[in-house]
């Protein structure tokens, strides 16, 4: 089974799952949200969405692709571009934090580690750009495929919660310890390289040594 990861763009935006190419729940706030619905034109604010943060932004999102074919996505990015916090009780994120806004696998990939994949590929890009921390808000109530993450898979994940709330409670991954946990793996793998690396050979003793290299007689 061959995994691959690529960047979400225009491109591959209509790989995601039907009813998430085209919605707009984090992209726009409520009020415009139920205006681009009534007049079908979601799909088109989604892609003009995408294309601003692109440029503004760089890459917000990541597609998970199983076999070629897409298993998974997720879609992050800072907090000014995502209107829809506003409206969560317990917002607004840290500053030093970007948010980790929806995603979702696909059933038949259900129970495969795949979620984990995707918090771990989203988690090193935004280290890499100097954040520290990713954020998200949980689903304390999930019953199923919505646009916000259930709050136990949150956690099973790694992250923890930084403020309380019954439904919507704001969770953290801080990403020093992602660093932590790479380096305890590396160092993992060293010592037990080290433990199954081949010791060097002793010297002989002199006397075996001696019996070795002593010509024969003539």
């Amino acid at each position: 089974m061959a995994r691959r990861l690529e960047p979400l763009t225009l491109a591959n935006l209509d790989e995601l799952p039907v009813p998430c190419r085209s919605c707009v729940f984090w992209e726009l706030d409520p009020v415009a949200a139920r205006q681009a619905s009534r007049t079908g034109d979601t799909h088109l604010e989604k892609e003009a969405w995408l294309s601003q943060l692109l440029l503004d932004w760089g890459t917000a999102g990541v597609v998970l692709y199983v076999d070629d074919a897409p298993a998974g996505f997720a879609l992050y990015a800072p907090a000014a571009y995502l209107p829809r916090i506003q409206a969560f009780p317990t917002a607004p994120p840290s500053p030093d934090a970007v948010v980790l806004a929806t995603g979702r696998i696909l059933p038949r990939y259900l129970g495969m580690g795949l979620g984990k994949v995707l918090i771990q590929a989203v988690a090193k890009d935004v280290l890499k750009r100097g954040f520290r921390a990713v954020e998200a808000f949980g689903d304390s109530q999930w019953h199923g495929p919505a646009c916000v993450w259930p709050t136990d898979f949150l956690q099973a994940v790694g992250f923890g919660v930084v403020r309380e709330h019954p439904r919507n409670p704001r969770l953290r991954l801080d990403l020093r310890s992602v660093i932590t946990w790479r380096s305890e793996m590396e160092a993992a793998v060293e010592r037990l390289m080290g433990a199954i690396r081949p010791e060097p050979a002793r010297p002989a003793p002199a006397a075996v040594r001696d019996t070795l290299t002593r010509k024969p007689s003539s």
